[in-house]
This record gives C-alpha cells, structure tokens and sequence, in this order.
C-alpha cells in the first residue's frame, strides 16, 4: 500500500512524507530526546520545537496544568536559538531518513524573514512551519495570525527569504479561520497546519489565583478535537494547497477522521506526553485499516468524507 504524500507538490523542492503521521511542535522537543523510546525513522516527519533567532527561557512556572481530556500549556516558545540549532541539531537530522521541519516564531515579520534565510540551504532542514498562532508570547506569534492581512505579510516575507517548502501553523482563536487561510494560501504557503491551541485557564481555588504563571495558556488535547476537526473541514474545501491536521489526534480514527476531512497529513502532539509511542501506533492503525479496507493508497481516502 502507498502511505506516501507530498505536502508542497506547488514548491520545487517538494516535501514527500513516506506516511501522513507527523509529530507536532512543542510535544516531540527536538526528536533526539525520544530517539531511546521509539523507531523515529517510521515517522512521516518531526516538526521541531518552536525557534526564534535567540535563546528563549519561556515563561514562569507553573507552565503546565492538565484538565479534562487535555492539557493547558503556557511554556512560551523556549528553546535554544537558530544558531544553536544549526550547529548542534541540524548535523544530526542530516543523518535521518526522517524529515525535520524547523517551527520558528519571531517578534516581527523581519525576524521570521531572517530565520527563514538562515535556515534556507541548511543540511538536515526539510522546511518551515511559520508559527503566526502560539497564544503563549507576549509579542509575535497569534498576534500575526488573527488578522488575514498580517498573516499574509509575514507568509510574504517568508517565501521571499527561502525556497524550503512552507507550512503556515494557524490559529483557532479567531472569527473567520477561513478567510486567514485562503490569504497565506494567496501568500506563497506550500501547506496550512491547524489548529494551534484554544486559549484557556485554570484557577486555584484555594490560592484564590490562576493556576498558570502566564496566567492563561494554550488547550491542546482530545478536548480540542472536534474544533480542529470542523476547522480542517472548513479550509480543505477553500484552499489548493495541502492542509495538515492537528488537534486531539491520538489514535488511527482520529487521524483518519481528519484525512477524510480533507487533510493530507496529521500531526500528534499531546498523546505523545502519555504515550511516546503514540505517533507509530497511528501509523500502525492506518495501515492496518487500510489492509481490512484494501485501500491501495492513502490518497483514495482524502477528503472521503467531505460533502
């Protein structure tokens, strides 16, 4: 059976996936750290923690809260760095079958310009995921992502600075989804990535505080399913380019449901947290459905569901 899918067929370079399972940004660090835990080479590809141009603490602690069926975060993009990441993790995913995709973040569309440009010919970078949708920073990421106008600029400014293959990372939290997705489509994007996180919070009732240091933070989880599921289906069927699933996808039906959606591809993220192996057993699951429905290619089923 053929699992494979091209996630920039319109981009020169390309980016083919030998199955449609991805590890989200944020929840697999930087792949290396679960090397011990499971064959990475089976994934589809690794999206790398967000990177912004310097080294990042993130927020205060608490920055992790679980709630029903999810998971509240305000870890705020910490991470090393592009120059750290080129010299120290690059080297190693240029080893890899696997393809790395770099999730980076700026504080203003120069800087997504700017780390676009120093990630362009770097051995081991597969393409970009264009983070305009984390609700954790206090400048840069959902702020550039809530308006259809500013999302297209910073998607602008991307393209004119690389000729890695694009994926824009959307955020929920806004009023017409739709709309910001066909303006990055219009911009040079090779696929859409959604949903980013719901912005939520909890309160300690006892402290009489929020429980978050950030005070709000991002709900990811099975929670946020359906709301990614619906969001997927809205877009699929409004832009060509290929969109990337995201949100609550723990097992082979839920990632089967959003490829029937419309999506090409999906990305675990959360279940990763409770089962490391969470993103194998996806693939394992398509597969086998895919045997028991004799499905010859995953592409049969894209948007099966769509009406």
């Amino acid at each position: 059976m053929d699992l494979s899918v091209n996630l920039a067929p319109q981009n020169k370079r390309g980016l083919l996936l030998s199955n449609p399972v991805m590890t989200a940004s944020g929840t697999f660090g930087y792949g290396t750290e679960y090397e011990g835990l499971l064959d990475i080479q089976r994934l589809g590809a690794i999206v790398c923690k967000g990177t912004f141009l310097e080294l990042r603490e993130g927020n205060p602690q608490p920055r992790l809260y679980e709630t029903p069926s999810g998971l509240l975060n305000a870890i705020g993009l910490q991470g090393i760095g592009v120059k750290a990441l080129i010299k120290e993790k690059a080297p190693v995913w240029a080893g890899w079958r696997v393809p790395v995709i770099v999730n980076i973040a700026g504080e203003s569309t120069d800087e997504y310009a700017q780390l676009a440009s120093q990630l362009d010919n770097v051995s081991g970078v597969s393409g970009l995921e264009v983070n305009i949708s984390c609700p954790n920073v206090k400048a840069g990421g959902a702020e550039f992502g809530t308006n259809p106008e500013t999302a297209a600029a910073v998607t602008r400014a991307v393209r004119q600075a690389t000729s890695l293959p694009i994926l824009v990372k959307l955020t929920p939290n806004v009023t017409d989804i739709v709309s910001i997705a066909v303006a990055v489509a219009k911009a040079g994007a090779d696929a859409l990535t959604l949903i980013n996180t719901l912005k939520g919070m909890a309160i300690d009732i006892k402290k009489r505080r929020p429980v978050l240091g950030n005070i709000t933070g991002g709900l990811s989880g099975r929670a946020v399913k359906p709301v990614a599921l619906q969001m997927v289906y809205r877009v699929a069927g409004a832009v060509d380019i290929p969109v990337i699933g995201c949100g609550g996808i723990g097992s082979a039906q839920d990632a089967l449901e959003f490829i029937m959606a419309g999506a090409r591809a999906v990305q675990v993220g959360t279940a990763s947290f409770t089962n490391p192996r969470a993103a194998v057993e996806v693939i394992e699951g398509i597969e086998a459905f895919m045997t028991e429905q004799k499905i010859s290619s995953v592409s049969n089923i894209v948007g099966a569901a769509r009406i």
